[in-house]
């Protein structure tokens, strides 16, 4: 019996359980919960999980409980509702009746064997797995060949003479060189370029590699602890100086020429869904001077049309979205065991779509293998 409003708590227990009595303006203690959880059927364990712990059907009795009770530290009282509500709806559950004698006795067929757990049942695919050399085969460094921008890289690239652009494409794509030849043409008409990433080893890298491209005295860096050529055309920064910077220029403080700035780059975008850091490129959008274009990079957002309207709505031009969504560098899976063997993850060279559970019959033996050498043997499958 529960009365949430006036803060009573009242859990009456079967018989079966002595040391749990009526309780009084408490819940349960770890011990007493890992003790009742002990003595309930893995069956009973496996219904509390449902929802709580991913993957539980595959875990045994006495890790499942060990889960189950860092799970119950988030909300010991919800949690203990439902293991009683579960204990009830058990006990109350009618007897099966007893079996009955056979009228003579007959040779019992032999009963296949118990499984302790059941794993969801994966259509086989006949189509045999692709070998370790068809899979190896192409991997490397390709020959050097003239570049051709790709369509998408040279519309980014106009549609920064307008307005603000969204670029959300695949890894590999060449994204870099979007951000590079945007940085190139403003540098070009004397307009100051700050390149951002959300973290400063990245910070470095693009600091190394502009210098490479535009010249050591063309490109500056800053960071917390670094400040090098802060009067550079092409500055590169974490997204967090960029706003700070922006926060001093509201109050006066002018710390980088603001008023030639001409485009802002923000590297890694996605960042704006990170429930602790979004905020920071939510206020760098929205307080970039209107002067500058705004040129995010991704390949990872999940909504870029919702990103890229919300940039019209604040901005005083509209955002145009690129979209790219053919992988330049194909993507292959495989499956290294600890002892050294290398197979394919799946039975086709590439990833496959929509039938991601087709795994190379050699993987699935080396999975099995790893389970009977790493598993105790009262969770093997």
């Amino acid at each position: 019996m529960r009365d949430e409003e006036n803060g009573f708590v009242e859990e009456l227990f079967h018989a079966d359980h002595p040391s749990l009595v009526t309780h009084h303006l408490r819940i349960m203690t770890t011990e007493e919960i890992e003790q009742l959880l002990a003595q309930q059927p893995i069956a009973l364990l496996h219904r509390l999980a449902r929802g709580r712990v991913q993957r539980h059907f595959r875990a045994g009795k006495r890790r499942l409980i060990e889960v189950l009770l860092r799970h119950s530290a988030e909300n010991r009282a919800g949690f203990e509702s439902d293991l009683l509500t579960l204990i009830g709806e058990q006990q109350a559950r009618p007897a099966p009746p007893p079996p009955q004698a056979p009228a003579a006795r007959k040779p019992k067929p032999s009963a296949p064997p118990r499984r302790t757990a059941h794993r969801p049942v994966e259509p086989e695919s006949h189509e045999p797995g692709v070998t370790l050399s068809s899979w190896l085969d192409g991997l490397g460094v390709p020959p050097p060949q003239t570049f051709v921008p790709d369509a998408w890289q040279e519309d980014a690239i106009a549609k920064l003479r307008e307005s603000d652009v969204v670029v959300s494409v695949p890894t590999g794509s060449g994204k870099t060189y979007v951000a590079v030849e945007a940085a190139r043409r403003a540098i070009a008409e004397n307009r100051t370029v700050i390149y951002t990433s959300p973290l400063k080893a990245l910070s470095n890298t693009k600091y190394t590699e502009f210098s490479k491209i535009f010249g050591a005295d063309q490109v500056g860096i800053l960071t917390g602890d670094r400040r090098d050529n802060g009067q550079a055309p092409l500055l590169i920064m974490t997204t967090e100086i960029l706003r700070n910077l922006l926060y001093d220029a509201g109050g006066g403080e002018i710390d980088v020429r603001l008023d030639t700035l001409g485009l802002v780059i923000l590297d890694e975008s996605q960042y704006i869904a990170d429930p602790e850091r979004g905020v920071v490129w939510e206020e760098t959008i929205i307080f970039c001077p209107s002067q500058a274009k705004l040129l995010l990079l991704s390949a990872s957002i999940g909504n870029p049309h919702d990103i890229a309207e919300w940039l019209t709505t604040i901005r005083p031009t509209p955002c145009h979205l690129i979209r790219h969504s053919t992988r330049t560098v194909p993507l292959r899976a495989g499956y290294l065991h600890p002892n050294g063997k290398l197979t394919p993850f799946f039975r086709t060279v590439g990833i496959p779509h929509g039938h991601p559970s087709h795994l190379h019959p050699e993987a699935k033996r080396l999975f099995a293998q790893y389970e009977d050498e790493t598993l105790p043997s009262g969770r093997r499958r």
